[in-house]
């Protein structure tokens, strides 16, 4: 294959959703269309059990809520670092690694860049997070180079690394004209990362940037986090989570954390977790709650569960308004629902861990509050109300401004020198 020199393709792999965006000489970066006309993809496959075919995207999770036999996954970025990551599981009849799905999913973005380009491109950036895995340097390095591998297994050669949010930032300073010291936030599907930086038109064109990086922190809390705390506190009671049964204590909870967990849904349909589940019944007194349970790991709507909070928790967010949660495909008349006030209790312990980090970046900084110009938010949970108004309190007179909440990042990546 034809390699096209001076071009550089930023991927976005994301815990959620993943983008990529291109640039070729000295020209602006462009984003790679990736389904139909969207330019952001659901990090997400379903290995179909009927036709032995595998589904990306938006497709993969069509598939999946159709009810398609097959094995839906998600948030496998959330695997890097863990020890989890070199487990093998069958795949269309084969033994493979979590790594060599990772893989997979990255060799469909080459051959759709390929496809885009013509070519293959010389250069790859990968973004990657302040910290895979919090306070814990080695595992963290370890993270990193099974990406790095996962990329050449999936046929890159050249292929570097930017952190996020400084990829985001310089997005974003392509649309100023004044020089800036800001705030990025980038909240994802696994992480919040914050970068304080100095912008500005004149800045641009410098092959080193370091001194222009004021301050770079992060946490491992992210949108999957929020939709975990959901689905605990409004799904998981309906299939027992703090019931209290005939002994007074309540029913053993790892079932609950685990089926509101994306990356870890699928572990709970295998025999074994299967016969756990069952022995819960005599933890019950209601055992209709255990039923509900036992259907859903059966029937394996544990990811569709997952889906369910997620598109709500959006919902809510945008409209200010009720969310419904129709559970009828669990039982008859089951339902559930988000409310903007839902929202803000449920959410405000993991909020605060990231406001908190962001003030500690601006502190890392030498900066006061004062003395940021803008926020720019990006990542697509940076769209949550309750966060915008978290660090509206937390930065008052801030302006907050909104980038490409799902391409930035990987338009940044495509202008990294």
């Amino acid at each position: 294959m034809r390699v096209l020199q001076d071009t550089t393709l930023g991927i976005d792999f994301g815990t959620s959703n993943s983008a990529m965006a291109v640039r070729q000489g000295a020209g602006p970066a462009r984003m790679i269309a990736l389904e139909g006309e969207a330019r952001a993809l659901p990090t997400a496959l379903f290995f179909n059990g009927e036709d032995h075919r595998t589904h990306f995207g938006r497709d993969a999770v069509a598939q999946y809520l159709a009810g398609t036999e097959g094995r839906l996954m998600r948030s496998l970025k959330s695997l890097l670092g863990s020890a989890l990551l070199q487990d093998k599981t069958v795949v269309h009849d084969k033994l493979v690694s979590y790594q060599d799905i990772i893989s997979l999913f990255l060799r469909m973005l080459v051959d759709k860049a390929c496809a885009d380009l013509g070519g293959m491109p010389a250069r790859v950036v990968m973004g990657r997070p302040v910290h895979f895995v919090d306070d814990d340097a080695e595992r963290d390095r370890q993270a990193e180079a099974a990406l790095r591998q996962a990329a050449v297994d999936a046929g890159f050669s050249e292929v570097s690394f930017q952190l996020e949010p400084i990829a985001a930032a310089l997005d974003y300073e392509q649309r100023i004209d004044r020089e800036s010291i800001v705030l990025v936030v980038d909240i994802g599907g696994g992480t919040s990362d914050f970068t304080v930086v100095r912008l500005g038109p004149d800045r641009f064109a410098r092959a080193d940037r370091g001194s222009d990086v004021l301050a770079t922190t992060g946490v491992h809390v992210g949108g999957t986090d929020f939709d975990r705390r959901l689905s605990l506190d409004l799904l998981m009671p309906l299939l027992g989570f703090r019931h209290t049964g005939p002994s007074g204590r309540e029913v053993p909870s790892r079932v609950f954390f685990d089926l509101s967990t994306w990356h870890l849904i699928q572990w709970l349909y295998s025999p074994k977790a299967l016969r756990d589940a069952q022995n819960l019944r005599t933890d019950y007194a209601d055992a209709r709650l255990h039923e509900r349970l036992m259907h859903v790991l059966r029937e394996r709507l544990g990811h569709r569960m997952a889906d369910t909070v997620e598109q709500a928790k959006i919902a809510a967010s945008l409209a200010d308004a009720e969310a419904p949660m129709p559970l009828h495909w669990i039982e008859s008349g089951l339902q559930a629902a988000v409310t903007p006030q839902g929202l803000s209790q449920f959410l405000a312990q993991p909020l605060a861990q990231v406001v908190a980090c962001a003030r500690d970046c601006v502190q890392r900084a030498g900066l006061g509050i004062e003395g940021v110009d803008a926020i720019y938010l990006t990542g697509g949970s940076s769209a949550l109300r309750p966060l915008r108004q978290a660090l509206r309190v937390a930065f008052p007179d801030t302006p907050q401004v909104e980038g490409d909440l799902f391409g930035g990042v990987a338009a940044g990546l495509a202008v990294t020198r």
